[in-house]
């Protein structure tokens, strides 16, 4: 696996890149609100082996190995342009047949690029992802700036993010926590996503319900699946990681086998 920092317009990205196998298409990953390029710990690889497809992960700006953000203030439309910041790299490092494995934040974000970067995008699984505000989401993250407030998140957190770590928590808890940002949605931009979906989520999820993937599979316009998961809440490719693995997989093969 190659590791590099990349400037993306100026935002200074930790990669990790491997397309060892010719013709094939690229896994890229994004990770969470909180996530990194580590806490995928070896799960982007074992379904790269098992699928034989190139992958990426990166970290998004100031988290990670990543350069840090130049402020913690978020605009309602910082998904988006997370999205428009994936293409740039995969235009700078030539990926035109991206299957995009989205968490959380990476999850929407996922479905953002294949709405508005077709051409690119081959396929999108969806892990937990959010297409508009809930009241479960907003007292989720409310709960995780209490814990960061009074445990020791912060020192748990700075393992992976150093430094970094308290622009990053407020940079996702005030977004989120604020007034305005309680009518984001981005169900407008579903139809215009026509690669093949998988959206995986536990059914216990602490910061979503089963509205998100109902409302997200009944406004694409290419083909959809869901695979929920009983007895798992947001984080099903580490709870469960054999299942998602093997659906996750399944999907991905019967991807390359259609198109």
């Amino acid at each position: 696996m190659e590791e590099r920092i990349i400037d993306v317009k100026g935002k200074k990205l930790y990669v990790e890149y491997n397309d060892s196998f010719e013709n094939r298409p690229t896994i890229v990953f994004l990770h969470d609100s909180l996530g990194s390029v580590q806490l995928w710990r070896d799960f982007p690889e074992k379904l790269a082996a098992e699928t034989e497809c190139n992958i990426l992960i990166y970290d998004r700006l100031g988290y990670g190995k990543s350069f840090p953000m130049s402020t913690h203030e978020r605009d309602n439309d910082y998904m988006e342009t997370e999205a428009d910041v994936l293409n740039d790299l995969l235009e700078i490092l030539n990926i035109t047949e991206a299957i995009l494995f989205g968490h959380s934040d990476g999850g929407t974000i996922a479905l953002i690029a294949a709405a508005k970067f077709p051409k690119k995008i081959k396929a999108v699984i969806c892990e937990a992802g959010h297409i508009f505000v809930e009241d479960i989401t907003v007292k989720g993250v409310q709960n995780v700036f209490d814990a960061y407030t009074t445990t020791n998140l912060p020192e748990r957190l700075a393992k992976y993010h150093g430094e970094k770590v308290e622009m990053l928590v407020k940079a996702w808890t005030e977004i989120w926590l604020s007034d305005r940002f309680r009518c984001w949605n981005i169900e407008y931009l579903l139809k215009d996503i026509q690669a093949p979906l998988l959206f995986i989520q536990g059914k216990n999820d602490e910061y979503g319900t089963l509205h998100q993937v109902e409302k997200t599979l009944s406004g694409v316009s290419g083909t959809s699946e869901k695979f929920i998961i009983p007895d798992v809440g947001h984080t099903p490719h580490k709870e469960v990681p054999g299942l998602v693995l093997k659906k996750s997989m399944e999907f991905i093969c019967e991807v390359n086998t259609i198109q």
